[in-house]
């Protein structure tokens, strides 16, 4: 169901999202004018609205966000944290480029930490996707989103250390990430600082 509702004067639609299998809430940022939320059945317009006046900084920080990377120029892409132009690198895909540059960049990173965390993947490879930078599935192969290079590289640094964790603990348990934060201290913070990016 939508509905609008005023925000700092502004008038915002939301999509309100209703699930059955849904344990918890989620909420995005779709548009500059509309939000979505995705929650169980029980959770009411009113419920809706609460938790927007709650996020509201929230929500218009990842607004300004949201319109700052639609306003790249088309000739214009982002690459190690910073806006670079495509004529410079004579890219003509864009997706080619940053799955090519990813292998000179991750590699040295899954090196020095298999051997420092004693933790070897049996494969590794690279794919685009919308939500996930990374896993490790049963067989301990390792898979990273070559979007990553559009980022700062402690951020790739801290998606490898935190897939090679993965090879010993297969979930986020408590011992998960003590292993995590031994050889990535500050990860919190690096979590923290990423989810400003996106």
């Amino acid at each position: 169901m939508f509905f609008e509702i005023n925000l700092n004067n502004t008038i915002l639609n939301v999509k309100l999202e209703n699930k059955k299998h849904i344990k918890h809430c989620y909420l995005r940022v779709l548009k500059k004018d509309l939000i979505q939320i995705r929650a169980n059945r029980y959770f009411t317009i009113g419920d809706a609205k609460d938790l927007i006046i709650r996020k509201k900084e929230w929500i218009l920080e990842n607004i300004i966000k949201l319109e700052e990377r639609q306003n790249l120029l088309a000739d214009e892409f982002l690459f190690l944290g910073k806006t670079e132009k495509l004529n410079e690198y004579k890219i003509k895909n864009l997706d080619n480029f940053y799955k090519k540059e990813i292998e000179k960049y991750i590699f040295p990173f899954i090196e020095k930490y298999s051997n420092l965390m004693n933790l070897h993947p049996t494969k590794i490879s690279f794919r685009k996707n919308k939500r996930t930078w990374g896993s490790c599935n049963y067989k301990n192969e390792l898979s990273f989103n070559y979007l990553l290079m559009k980022y700062p590289l402690e951020i790739m640094e801290y998606i490898v250390v935190h897939e090679l964790s993965h090879i010993k603990h297969k979930n986020h348990s408590k011992d998960f990430w003590n292993l995590v934060e031994e050889f990535s201290p500050n990860y919190k913070y690096i979590e923290k600082y990423f989810k400003t990016l996106l």
